[in-house]
């Protein structure tokens, strides 16, 4: 039997007398505080914007900045765990988070607001990091991954929805300040939490210092990131590459990629090796991850623009019914703990040790959750109609958040399984975190806006023959006429949303189908021991040194 023996679980960061058994809850609530936390709040961009001169576009972008901050972080995140302590990193984290807050919400300055969006996303995914690192023997103690991720994406995708709509209620019975300012607060709890009941600590004994990290290229990577940004979120209102603006933004881009890349080959120790893309099944993860979250960003596109142009709902009440994805994100986090944490059946190997496989390979997990793109999909299709009650959308929406956990999780889990190296593996998921939560959701805003567009002026040529001056009686007036053209509009949208969501219908359809029908072997078999953080401190200065 493969030695998976226990190390007992403590929080030694916590003064003596502080209860043991709320020590584990105060990090809870102290990483739900820093996830409730952003730069610019996607429930209350419709209050931002009719008292700001900032456009979606601008929005979107100061909110595309935060996740990139977040993305580019993640190769950073050992380094700073073992060279401060527990207490210096929260308290940094969430003092910057509310000096961003309290800087976006006093200017509208896009110089000032796009560095400051970034750094918040840096802070949030650090803290965030630093208090589920500590917490991640409490919640499995042979450090399996296989439970950590799913509950991992509970506190995460509860953070997603709830502050969405937590940021549209404050800004409907206050004012979208009042988010920020509710931000400041829960920011001052945690640096509370910090000075009173904790004390510095470091799993290091002997400090690893931050020599030899290739910051300058993870800079020029930032750029980059926000250089496409840049082109995805304003292409559709620039009309793409006939702007000189968005052709030069192109050429910078493709110039500093291949600087870049010339970078990471030669510098000795880069920020993001290539190596990693030598493990097995890292590119076909990558692939699978950017085909989903294309197919989910049709949440944050499609559904606005139904909600808002044809629906005409108030952003408290798109929160609250967005509020019904959280029951099957709960499911689908429910199946992936089941089927990736306990799932499983003893297997002999040679020289009589047995060690645990997974019962189920987790392909067949990826079919669950793009089968359940699919429902979501054709549920919005076929019930697209202004005379349909909202109530009628909850139950798709409880699909697409089954989908997003199942393929948030199952996608993070095989990335673990392929890459065995920690280190490698947390450069695997600033690649993985650019494609999720980054590059794929503002490809995605760019694909449908251009789509939705072009459907939108080709179904208006054909339909509006059918509506002239001439069909109309003297009697009618042009008053008339302009309600009949308004009543158009709003139907050539639903039929346009349908055409769209049909194209998701056959992308998720045959994913699904692919994958339930083609025999693809496991990421890995074999479930090797994680290694604790101070062993692994060791083995990352031994080879620094």
């Amino acid at each position: 039997m493969v030695n998976r023996t226990a190390m007992p679980f403590q929080m030694p960061m916590f003064r003596s007398w502080v209860p043991k058994r709320i020590q584990p809850w105060i990090y809870i609530a102290q990483v739900i505080c820093i996830q409730f936390s952003c730069g610019v709040y996607l429930g209350a961009m419709e209050a931002v914007r009719g008292t700001t001169a900032l456009q979606l576009e601008d929005l979107l972008m100061l909110l595309y900045a935060g996740l990139a901050g977040m993305a580019v972080w993640f190769p950073m995140l050992f380094r700073m765990k073992f060279r401060f302590t527990n207490q210096q990193l929260l308290i940094t984290s969430a003092v910057v988070i509310a000096v961003c807050n309290f800087i976006t919400m006093r200017t509208t300055n896009m110089a000032v607001l796009l560095p400051v969006c970034f750094l918040a996303g840096v802070a949030k995914i650090q803290g965030t990091f630093e208090c589920m690192s500590n917490i991640q023997l409490w919640m499995t103690p042979e450090r399996d991954f296989g439970i950590f991720f799913p509950i991992l994406h509970i506190i995460l995708l509860t953070a997603i929805t709830g502050s969405a709509w937590l940021a549209a209620v404050v800004a409907f019975h206050l004012s979208w300040q009042m988010m920020h300012v509710l931000t400041i607060g829960t920011m001052s709890f945690v640096v509370l939490v910090q000075l009173l009941l904790c004390q510095p600590w470091c799993p290091m004994p002997q400090r690893m210092p931050l020599k030899g990290i290739d910051i300058s290229t993870g800079l020029l990577i930032s750029l980059l990131m926000l250089m496409i940004s840049y082109i995805l979120v304003y292409g559709d209102r620039l009309m793409w590459f006939f702007s000189p603006t968005l052709r030069w933004v192109l050429a910078g881009s493709l110039i500093l990629l291949a600087f870049i890349m010339y970078r990471l080959k030669t510098v000795e120790q880069p920020y993001i090796s290539l190596d990693i893309f030598k493990y097995k099944n890292v590119l076909a993860i990558l692939f699978v991850t950017a085909v989903a979250e294309l197919l989910l960003g049709a949440e944050h596109t499609l559904e606005e623009i139904y909600w808002t142009e044809v629906r005409g709902l108030e952003e408290h009440t798109k929160g609250a019914l967005c509020l019904w994805s959280l029951p099957g994100v709960y499911v689908g986090v429910l199946i992936t703990l089941y089927w990736l944490g306990h799932a499983r059946w003893p297997k002999k190997r040679k020289e009589n040790h047995t060690v645990h496989v997974k019962l189920w390979t987790v392909w067949k997990l990826f079919a669950i959750g793009f089968g359940c793109i699919l429902v979501y999909s054709m549920w919005m299709y076929f019930y697209l109609d202004v005379n349909v009650p909202i109530e009628q959308y909850r139950l798709g929406l409880a699909f697409r958040g089954c989908a997003y956990a199942i393929l948030a999780v199952s996608l993070m889990w095989s990335l673990h399984e392929s890459v065995h190296d920690l280190q490698h593996f947390f450069m695997a998921l600033f690649i993985f975190n650019v494609i999720h939560m980054y590059l794929a959701g503002a490809s995605g805003y760019g694909l449908y806006t251009t789509l939705f567009k072009h459907f939108m002026a080709d179904n208006m040529a054909r339909y509006g023959d059918y509506l002239t001056l001439t069909s109309l009686s003297p009697q009618d007036g042009l008053s008339t006429f302009d309600f009949r053209l308004s009543t158009l509009s709003l139907s050539v949208m639903s039929v346009t949303l349908k055409q769209i969501f049909g194209q998701i219908i056959w992308v998720s359809g045959f994913m699904t189908f692919a994958f339930l029908l083609l025999d693809i072997p496991r990421v890995r078999t074999g479930i090797e021991k994680v290694p604790y953080w101070p062993v692994y401190g060791i083995k990352m200065l031994t080879r620094l040194r």
